[in-house]
């Protein structure tokens, strides 16, 4: 746990009488999970951001994602590093219901599709070979295929990991094995498990206890965040298949979340969390990513991801291994703030609901108007501008940075950006859904154990 101390008269100097004066609540705890993207928490408290604002914060890593949110929900936390599903999931009644809203996105890209050694050697025959004999990336799910059928035919389910129900890695897993040809399941209102005429069956494993759980063999692989990919390969467990920015060019990850009512009694305590937090994004990002190998030492320290140093910089200096020893460039496999990584896009809130509805988390067909009143009760760019504003007016940030004249939604993400091929237009959810080979259309319900309409 880190808590800057009130007590020390030193830190307090430092803080205008004027700008704490404003703050309707100035000491602050945060929850997190332990995973690389978590990183603009802890830069802003360790670089001093949080306290420029007169924020006292606290930071405390979180058991797992239900426990992170009913926290943020029942106030013991003010605030969330979480998975972007669970602000809009909350907010429509999936699971626990609460308004909760993000002013600020905390990445781009950053996971990982993992399978196990066993299931790597099976696939490998199914995949193409680049001239230097190493694979062909991105690997299509197709080569999984066969793999699965002879699970099948041995009796045996192929199980494979993700860390929550409202995860974008379950919405990425379910878009990978769908793009090739496989099945993940659909939901229905009374059977929330997810696998309702399934080819490969998910389920739920906490991110620090993915690699454990695949060396078990209980699952046979998983998509999880940093550095738990990379921990495979440096335990020499499994195989990283495909990266996230490989499945949907930099698409969107975490937000930061908090409850609708305390933004609205806490407007300025807000607007000055949100600016610690742009700062602490433009600071990972700087320099073309010169303060990496500093995040990364920080991040491993054991109250923040607690991984050894060298597994965090495998992606997060711009590099991804998959097997061992083959380390190819992905310079922005993690993106903190270029790209417009933490503005909270409309778009990205829309895509989500879209995987919801398209696995049945979302049972009943919605027109696309409910797809952006929803992404706009839950994503609020309005108080992102005000803080970024602000940092531009103090000479913190550049006006060129950031996308005043956005009206929430990103252009169109072309088809070429996106592993099956398929465009996706935030303003368009419904036409997108019907795009999609396997996936919920149009008035189609999931009833007992199959698709009907």
């Amino acid at each position: 746990m880190k808590k800057l101390l009130i007590a020390l008269a030193t830190s307090t100097a430092l803080i205008s009488p004027a700008l704490a004066q404003d703050l309707e609540k100035d000491e602050l705890t945060f929850g997190f999970i332990k995973l690389t993207d978590m990183a603009p928490l802890a830069v802003a408290y360790e670089q001093g951001y949080f306290l420029d604002e007169g924020l006292f914060v606290t930071l405390e890593a979180q058991a797992n994602w239900k426990v992170l949110l009913d926290g943020v929900i029942g106030g013991q936390l003010d605030g969330a590093h979480m998975l972007a599903g669970q602000p809009l999931a909350a907010t429509i009644g999936y699971g626990t219901e609460a308004h909760i809203i993000t002013p600020f996105s905390m990445d781009l890209n950053g996971n990982g599709i993992t399978v196990s050694n066993e299931v790597w050697e099976m696939m490998k025959p199914n995949i193409p070979e680049n001239a230097d004999g190493l694979p062909q990336h991105p690997i299509s799910a197709e080569a999984l295929v066969p793999v699965v059928e002879k699970f099948n035919s041995e009796g045996k389910p192929f199980n494979m990991g993700m860390v929550f129900p409202v995860s974008t890695h379950n919405y990425e897993l379910r878009y990978w094995l769908a793009a090739g040809g496989l099945n993940p399941g659909y939901y229905s209102p009374e059977n929330i498990s997810g696998q309702i005429s399934a080819d490969v069956m998910l389920s739920v494993t906490p991110p620090p206890q993915m690699p454990a759980t695949l060396e078990a063999g209980t699952i046979s692989g998983y998509c999880v965040g940093e550095p738990w990919n990379q921990q495979a390969v440096f335990k020499g467990i499994g195989v990283p298949v495909v990266t996230d920015y490989e499945l949907w060019k930099n698409n969107p990850e975490k937000v930061f979340g908090i409850t609708a009512e305390f933004a609205e009694e806490n407007p300025n305590t807000t607007k000055a969390v949100v600016k610690a937090l742009i700062r602490a994004a433009m600071w990972l990002d700087e320099n073309d990513n010169a303060n990496r190998m500093e995040a990364v030492e920080m991040l491993s320290q054991p109250e923040y991801v607690g991984a050894d140093a060298e597994v965090i910089a495998n992606s997060m200096t711009g590099t991804f291994e998959y097997e061992k020893g083959d380390v190819r460039d992905v310079p922005d496999f993690n993106v903190f703030f270029r790209h417009n990584a933490t503005y909270p896009f409309y778009s990205d809130a829309v895509w989500y609901l879209t995987q919801m509805r398209r696995w049945g988390q979302i049972a009943e067909a919605q027109p696309d108007s409910w797809y952006d009143e929803v992404a706009k009760s839950v994503y609020k760019p309005e108080i992102y501008l005000e803080a970024a504003r602000a940092l531009v007016d103090e000479g913190l940030a550049n006006e060129a940075d950031f996308p005043w004249d956005s009206d929430g939604y990103k252009a169109p993400t072309p088809a070429e950006d996106i592993i099956d091929g398929i465009a996706y237009d935030g303003k368009a959810p419904n036409a997108y859904l019907d795009s999609l080979p396997i996936g919920l259309k149009g008035d189609q319900k999931v009833i007992g154990n199959e698709v009907q309409g």
